[in-house]
């Protein structure tokens, strides 16, 4: 389960941190959804800043699975939200697809280090 973790760890950096710098430089892919679910574009830019902090959460998280954790639930906290508009927007069931697919397999990945998390506190 380790490697599988890992693997899963670096597929959500990767994710993460092309969509959110992706939403800081104004890729027009991101102008326009955030456009389409009537949200402020300064609120695409704090979103890809957020994410971006998760991202540093996910690289710690290589040395502390505790960090590892509690990134991994602040970006699916994002993606719940991210579902939460597409929800609002009446999209499809296929615009929310991606956001519910990140937000499932970054609560995988905090599940696989939840007892580590609870050392935190």
């Amino acid at each position: 389960m380790g490697i599988i973790a890992i693997v899963l760890q670096s597929l959500m950096i990767f994710a993460f941190f092309f969509s959110g710098v992706g939403k800081i430089t104004g890729a027009k892919m991101q102008v326009d959804t955030f456009r389409h679910l009537g949200l402020p574009q300064w609120f695409r830019v704090a979103t890809g800043f957020i994410a971006l902090a998760g991202v540093v959460g996910l690289i710690i998280g290589f040395w502390n699975e505790g960090v590892l954790a509690l990134a991994a639930l602040w970006l699916a906290c994002i993606m719940l939200g991210a579902v939460l508009f597409h929800i609002r927007s009446r999209d499809p069931i296929g615009k929310m697809i991606p956001a519910a697919m990140l937000m499932i397999l970054t609560l995988v990945l905090a599940s696989l280090h939840f007892s580590a998390m609870t050392d935190l506190f």
